[in-house]
C-alpha cells in the first residue's frame, strides 16, 4: 500500500513539475504534436528516421572495421613481442 501511495505521489509531483517548467504553452505544444502527427501519417517522418538509421549503421560499420583492424594489429604485435 505504501508503494502505491508513493507511486501516486510521485506521479502527481512529476505532472506538477512538468506543468510548471514547460518551455511553451499548452496551445503551442498541442500545435506541435498535431504537426508531428501529420508528419507521421504522411510518411515523411519515417523517411527521416530511416535515413538517420542508415547513416548510424554506416558509421557503426566503419567504426567496427577500424577498431577490428587496430585490435588485430596490436594482437599480432603483442604476439610477436613488438609491443
Amino acid at each position: 500500500m505504501k508503494f502505491l501511495l508513493g507511486l501516486l505521489v510521485g506521479l502527481g509531483l512529476g505532472i506538477l513539475v512538468g506543468l510548471l517548467v514547460a518551455p511553451q504553452s499548452g496551445e503551442a505544444t498541442r500545435a506541435q504534436l498535431s504537426e508531428r502527427g501529420v508528419m507521421l501519417r504522411s510518411g515523411a517522418f519515417s523517411d527521416q528516421i530511416r535515413a538517420r538509421a542508415n547513416e548510424a549503421l554506416t558509421q557503426g560499420r566503419e567504426l567496427y572495421t577500424r577498431t577490428k583492424g587496430e585490435l588485430t594489429e596490436r594482437y599480432h604485435q603483442a604476439r610477436s613481442g613488438n609491443l
